[in-house]
């Protein structure tokens, strides 16, 4: 099954800007994400995504592929992810006659993430014979919702010893895949029967702020 690796990477990045080339531990953050795609041996190829020229030249130096410059319609603040990949297989299908079975999607904020758990979820998804998987993590916090000007308990709504509730399993970012049929046919990156990859918080922070820098090179340098 051809498995190609995805890896979106705006230059306009807001909260911290130029944040997919700031550096972390001597290079490029989007460079750490790269290597880890090239060490998955069920990849095949590791393209990444960008309408930016300086972050085609630190991805292609890094070994990704950067066969096409993403539109700009496609790279605005406020553009999701889904059309960004939909545009990807369709340039690989009509400009290289390339088809991608299974789609996998990495960020680079992701800089902590091993290559063993991605071949892990891809395996999920072959072997358990799941549309999509994402990774999670393991959330036991307990949740409050506002309600009409009130607050009122969400999870848990029974209040047990910690070790008998039941945990939620939180999104953590790190690894999306699917079929291609799932995200070109049904407009969605997860769904039908999905399988979940459980990780532990400390494997994947994910770098949305400025101190989650020094917390991921913490963890990169210990």
């Amino acid at each position: 099954m051809n498995t190609v690796a995805m890896i979106p990477a705006r230059g306009g990045s807001k909260g911290i800007p130029r944040k997919n080339i700031k550096e972390l531990c001597g290079k490029p953050l989007i460079a750490h994400i790269i290597e880890t795609a090239l060490k998955v041996r069920e990849v095949d190829r590791v393209i990444v995504s960008t309408e930016d020229k300086e972050i085609v030249e630190i991805a292609k130096k890094h070994g990704a592929e950067v066969p096409f410059i993403r539109p700009e319609e496609l790279a605005r603040d406020e553009t999701p992810t889904l059309p960004v990949l939909q545009h990807a297989v369709k340039y690989l299908e009509e400009k290289e006659d390339y088809r991608p079975d299974i789609v996998v999607l990495l960020y680079a904020t992701s800089p902590l993430l091993k290559a063993g758990r991605v071949s892990e979820a891809i395996k999920m998804l072959k072997e358990e014979k799941f549309d999509s998987v994402l990774s999670v993590e393991e959330d036991r916090g307990h949740y409050w919702i506002e309600k009409e000007g009130s607050y009122e308990r969400l999870y848990p709504i029974v209040l047990k010893n910690r070790q008998l509730t039941k945990p939620l399993l939180k999104e953590n970012g790190a690894i999306y895949l699917c079929k291609k049929d799932l995200l070109m046919k049904e407009n969605t990156v997860v769904g039908g029967k999905i399988g979940f990859l459980k990780m532990q918080k400390e494997e994947s922070i994910d770098i949305d702020k400025p101190i989650d820098f020094k917390i991921a090179e913490f963890f990169m340098i210990v």
